[in-house]
């Protein structure tokens, strides 16, 4: 049974939803035969700019920002994940690129989870191509092909908006959104029972 994940590496609901949805598949009785493939979404596509989280949110969302980002923080912790409030935002079509090289290297868990540890758990940027270099590198890939990734703006591009369109084939306008076997889809970062629910209900059908 398969399970698309979309999220973006810079959405904190993503981060914790996938937490969720981890608990979740820890406690369903055929995660073995289940196979979890992220898929890219960029929650800001047209950004040209890296700024601290703060600043964007202050502009955003004006006086509650803070307060906001605050409670997402929390929450977070709950499920036992660190959270700087520190950390930048910035375009993260360059890491969705990468993380489809490392799927092909048998690497995206990996990747996936050092990528979010680096941004939310430690505050290190994933948009200077040696931070992120050094991100991959001790995900296990290797660097010189994680320069050539960086370095060639069209590797895995098509795989990227391929996985885009995938979600606005779905009518996916935000994220984190799963889709479990084709046949049923978790909006938001649900509860882990409802998670757990739904894969069940895809096992049955």
């Amino acid at each position: 049974m398969q399970v698309e994940f979309w999220a973006d590496v810079i959405c904190p609901w993503c981060y914790i939803g996938k937490a969720r949805f981890e608990r979740a598949l820890a406690g369903f009785e055929h995660r073995a035969e289940v196979t979890v493939v992220h898929r890219a979404f960029e929650l800001d596509p047209g950004r040209d700019t890296v700024e601290p989280v703060k600043e964007m949110l202050a502009t955003k969302f004006g006086p509650r920002a803070g307060e906001m980002e605050d409670s997402v923080a929390q929450l977070a912790r709950d499920e036992g994940l660190e959270y700087r409030l520190d950390r930048e935002v910035g375009n993260t079509f360059d890491v969705h690129r990468l993380l489809h090289r490392a799927g092909e290297r048998g690497l995206q868990p990996e990747l996936l989870n050092a990528v979010l540890h680096a941004n939310f758990g430690e505050a290190r940027s994933l948009f200077a191509a040696d931070s992120l270099t050094g991100i991959a590198t001790e995900a296990g890939l290797d660097p010189a092909d994680v320069r050539a990734v960086l370095d060639d703006p069209t590797a895995h591009a098509d795989a990227v908006r391929a996985d885009e369109q995938r979600a606005r084939d779905f009518g996916v306008t935000g994220v984190p959104f799963v889709v479990v076997d084709e046949r049923l889809a978790v909006a938001g970062a649900q509860p882990a029972e409802l998670f757990e629910r739904a894969l069940n209900q895809a096992w049955e059908a």
